[in-house]
């Protein structure tokens, strides 16, 4: 079993975003993948990982990537649960990242100590959010229920809110999220392309991972 590093727990959910402009959203359909493919985004400067719990390698992924690359900040994705929360945070996970929100992961993640980003649609779930006590939200899936005039609409009545869009964001739309102030980071999964890990061309990847520092304006 993966043991957090020493202090992991006590991150401020914002934290997750003073990395970097993108955090990946990443899929492990073989573990032997996982290691080679973290190294080479960490290569490329970009630490903190969301790996997805869409595949069954993908909680044997984050103890892999969190017992051997600490230096990493890795993360669970598509946490439906509190059993999700509980075998992530077990395996080493450092935060969570859940598509939406219920209380009931908020408050696992609550008891375990670990930062959530949850997914928010709507003014309802960004109140339901707020009154549990999270201001650091994931908009999801972004480019599906609004984007950047969702969010440009949100910047008043919801001033305390800040932001990680994510769903259906590229190297071409990134900038433009970025620029909005109420956005910290933004989520994407063009960094891992599917053929790119296949072929194990992790140069490429780590090319993908250098290019997201440019991605926000000076």
């Amino acid at each position: 079993m993966a043991v957090n590093p020493p202090g992991a727990t006590a991150m401020n959910p914002l934290d997750i975003a003073s990395h970097g402009p993108v955090i990946p959203v990443i899929v492990i359909d073989r573990l032997q993948d996982a290691l080679p493919l973290a190294q080479a985004l960490l290569a490329g400067g970009v630490k903190v990982l969301e790996v997805t719990l869409r595949t069954a390698a993908g909680l044997p992924a984050i103890e892999a990537i969190a017992r051997h690359l600490p230096e990493a900040v890795v993360g669970v994705g598509t946490v439906l649960n509190a059993d999700d929360a509980r075998r992530a945070s077990e395996a080493g996970a450092r935060f969570a990242v859940s598509p939406g929100y219920t209380s009931e992961v908020g408050s696992a993640c609550k008891s375990l100590h670990l930062p959530l980003l949850p997914g928010v649609s709507t003014s309802s779930e960004i109140m339901r959010a707020l009154a549990d006590g999270f201001s650091f939200l994931k908009l999801f899936p972004a480019e599906a229920v609004g984007g950047i005039p969702l969010l440009k609409s949100w910047a008043s009545p919801f001033g305390q809110v800040s932001f990680c869009p994510t769903g259906g964001i590229n190297t071409t739309t990134a900038p433009r999220y970025l620029e909005l102030p109420n956005v910290r980071c933004v989520g994407g999964s063009w960094l891992t392309p599917a053929q790119a890990v296949r072929e194990g061309n992790w140069a490429h990847i780590t090319q993908l991972a250098r290019e997201t520092h440019a991605l926000r304006a000076a």
